[in-house]
């Protein structure tokens, strides 16, 4: 296969429905019956190389998770194939084979033999897994006493201890707390630097983007598109976008805050306690009050202003993102802190805590008449784990004074 670690070719999964239990026994003596045949998966092919990583993305039922399955041999194809080249891990149902009255450091023994570790790897790598899965105090007690943030800190660290050629992730960032999956995501991408091909299924697009070189988007088990990571994004996004847009009610906007407006399509979420950063605010600087509550704050330009605080416990400074978009989710921009080297400034909330604040400034948008949104993120300081995230959370109107219809005012020259 050489560089080529994994290949799928025309892989399917067939499952046949009965109407009742007599014609499924018919079947299995071999008799004629009356079947329906669903296909949750059907016809797809792709290769990986060494050092790749492939997202999968689709909307539920769309095949993501038979696929990972079958490609890491806990299901049988009923078409197709699918060769690999080394030793694979797959991340599937995090703490699915532990047993509930075996101490943690039991069932790390117990576990290792399903993912091809020998007693003496075990011997050797247990001391480095509890204590990356910080489970120290609690590793000789059963797991049937650990809460479930628990069992998935020790069983990531277990299928992760060794690393594979081939890594394929189901949803593993969506579990445990913001702390851990920060851990997650770091050892994914070193993973991935050193030479393992990764298989990354997330509804996380935001993680996708960051771990991806190429996409796989499956619709209704088919392949509907495979390419680079933007494209494919793009296209996912937008069919995403058709999906909601049904739903899209007109959002309210209310003046928040008595020095700097807020306005909020949605309610502010409040800080809690297991949360290692939130959001606290975020504000337009120079908004014109509205001249009635249904109306929308106005702009005229010809600079963005905007101001953002965030609470975090995390000994490092945050990394704040804004995303732009038109009104129905036509994405215009997104920036992010720590993509352009900025730190935000330590400041006293108003409880007396520490706080983050920081400014951005879109100097003279090019941006035509129109209603706009405005969400916010707040991130690590790497920019790997979302701690929080306010969408489509300030909607206001931009004034512009060219009548000329469009979207932007582009950069031209007449010749």
């Amino acid at each position: 296969m050489g560089n080529r670690v994994l290949q799928v070719s025309t892989l399917g999964k067939r499952y046949s429905s009965y109407p009742g239990p007599v014609a499924r026994l018919k079947t299995l003596l071999g008799l004629h019956s009356h079947s329906q045949v669903y296909w949750a998966l059907q016809d797809v092919s792709f290769d990986l190389q060494r050092g790749q990583c492939l997202g999968v993305v689709g909307d539920n039922g769309a095949g993501k998770s038979t696929l990972l399955k079958l490609l890491a041999g806990t299901l049988q194809p009923s078409a197709g194939t699918v060769q690999r080249s080394g030793r694979l891990t797959a991340i599937l149902e995090l703490g699915a084979g532990f047993h509930p009255d075996f101490t943690g450091r039991q069932n790390l023994m117990y576990g290792g033999s399903f993912i091809g570790l020998t007693p003496a790897d075990m011997l050797r790598l247990s001391d480095q897994i509890i204590a990356y899965s910080e489970l120290e105090q609690a590793i000789d007690r059963p797991v049937k006493t650990y809460s479930s943030g628990m069992v998935v800190r020790l069983a990531f660290a277990l299928v992760t201890a060794v690393q594979p050629e081939v890594l394929i992730i189901d949803e593993a960032l969506a579990v445990g707390d913001q702390h851990f999956q920060k851990k997650c995501v770091q050892r994914i991408a070193a993973f991935r630097q050193n030479g393992c091909t990764v298989l990354f299924c997330s509804h996380s697009l935001y993680h996708v983007r960051q771990l991806c070189d190429s996409v796989l988007w499956l619709d209704q088990g088919r392949v509907k598109a495979l390419g680079d990571t933007e494209s494919v994004l793009a296209s996912y996004e937008a069919h995403v976008r058709l999906q909601d847009v049904a739903g899209v009610a007109p959002l309210s906007a209310e003046l928040h805050g008595p020095d700097l407006p807020a306005l909020q399509a949605d309610p502010v979420p409040s800080h809690t306690s297991n949360r290692v950063a939130s959001l606290i605010s975020a504000c337009l600087v120079d908004a014109a009050q509205a001249g009635a509550a249904e109306e929308l704050p106005c702009l005229r330009g010809p600079d963005l202003k905007l101001q953002v605080l965030a609470h975090s416990d995390a000994a490092e400074a945050p990394s704040f993102g804004i995303m732009l978009e038109q009104l129905h989710g036509v994405g215009i921009a997104s920036v992010a802190s720590h993509a352009d080297g900025v730190q935000p400034h330590r400041v006293v909330s108003a409880s007396g805590g520490t706080a983050w604040q920081i400014e951005l400034t879109f100097d003279q948008l090019p941006l035509h008449s129109g209603h706009y949104l405005l969400s916010f993120y707040l991130f690590d300081a790497a920019g790997l784990v979302v701690y929080d995230e306010w969408k489509n959370h300030i909607s206001f109107q931009w004034i512009s004074p060219s009548l000329t219809p469009g979207l932007v005012k582009l950069p031209h020259h007449w010749g």
